[in-house]
């Protein structure tokens, strides 16, 4: 085989691996706008929990509203492309705006955000969220994994969502 085919080979081979397809943060993106609309749940705790995601600034953001049913505040997070990464800031009911970048799993169905920084974050110790694990199981259900830690000590919510009707 001559150089330059197995030089041709190998290219096609590398853009056409799904690990490597699926670690773009544009594809990432996309795989969130899928959950634009309402969606509701149970968490691990049994709380009765409620999200909603919708596009804004002109499909450049998603923005996602979660709270538990019975609460009257929500939790907003923002989900943007930066360049070569996906990033997202978590308004939280804690007081403080963790910021997190995303990974994705080779299937591209489970995102996983981790904190970069933080802003209004007292000290290190204080509360504040540093993981998100979105999986994907279909197109009308989901599991979150929130992981909140304090004092050093990890606290982990599992909320699994279906699409409101």
């Amino acid at each position: 085989m001559k150089a330059s085919s197995v030089v041709t080979l190998f290219a096609l081979l590398v853009c056409t691996s799904p690990g490597l397809a699926q670690s773009s943060p544009q594809l990432s993106f996309d795989v969130l706008k899928s959950l634009q609309g309402n969606w509701q749940g149970k968490d691990s705790l049994g709380h009765p929990v409620k999200a909603t995601f919708r596009l804004t600034g002109k499909g450049s953001a998603l923005m996602s509203e979660y709270a538990e049913a019975d609460q009257n505040e929500d939790m907003v997070s923002m989900f943007h492309v930066d360049g070569d990464r996906l990033l997202m800031t978590h308004h939280c009911s804690a007081g403080n705006q963790p910021r997190m970048k995303a990974t994705a799993s080779p299937d591209g169905k489970t995102i996983t955000f981790d904190l970069v920084d933080a802003t209004n974050l007292a000290s290190p110790e204080a509360g504040h969220m540093r993981r998100l694990v979105i999986k994907i199981l279909s197109p009308n259900n989901t599991r979150k994994n929130w992981t909140y830690v304090e004092n050093g000590k990890d606290d982990a919510v599992v909320a699994d969502m279906r699409r409101a009707k």
